[in-house]
């Protein structure tokens, strides 16, 4: 189960290339994001281009027009049953990390993808950033490419602060880094002997 609400770009407003507001899940802490659809055009990636393919759903996030957007989701981890607290301070709860990252073309512009693990007292115990995803990993060619991380969940965790970080490296007015399909699952392992 995805721990993040809207991970996938698909609530709320959006649509176009337009900024929105806010965004359905999300806090808004910096710059303006569009949730652009795939079938905009104009540059944009569409369906043919790489990407989740038959995962994706109708839109994607984009930086919008600000040099810097940033989105923020926090989740509180499961208090009980099998990725619970007592799991989690076992060490016996994994995560993964993952997402569609990805840009435009032959622009550097791009998003990092993050989670902080988080104990009771909101004190940082464990970070994992993907990306950005540059244009020489994308082959020059307007593309998300899947990133994922893995790893157990530090005892102590009781949330998960997820961050979205667009930035805009060229000239322009767009805000080209692009992401889709933001997951964060939680997995219990194997006791350990």
């Amino acid at each position: 189960m995805n721990l993040l609400v809207n991970g996938d770009a698909e609530k709320g407003p959006g649509g176009t290339a337009e900024p929105v507001g806010s965004v359905v899940g999300w806090k808004v802490r910096k710059g303006a994001p569009a949730l652009v659809g795939y079938d905009v055009g104009d540059g944009y990636p569409t369906p043919g281009d790489p990407g989740p393919g038959g995962e994706a759903g109708a839109r994607f996030f984009s930086g919008g027009n600000s040099p810097v957007t940033v989105l923020v989701q926090e989740t509180v981890l499961p208090a009980s049953g099998a990725t619970g607290h007592r799991a989690v301070d076992a060490g016996r709860v994994r995560y993964v990390l993952s997402g569609w990252l990805g840009g435009y073309a032959g622009q550097e512009d791009g998003v990092r993808l993050s989670v902080e693990f988080r104990d009771r007292a909101g004190t940082p115990l464990a970070l994992s950033v993907l990306g950005p995803v540059g244009a020489a990993e994308r082959g020059h060619a307007t593309a998300l490419l899947e990133r994922s991380a893995e790893a157990a969940v530090p005892p102590g965790a009781r949330s998960a602060f997820v961050q979205l970080s667009f930035t805009r490296s060229g000239g322009g007015t767009s805000n080209d880094g692009y992401a889709d399909g933001i997951s964060l699952r939680l997995t219990a392992s194997g006791r350990h002997s």
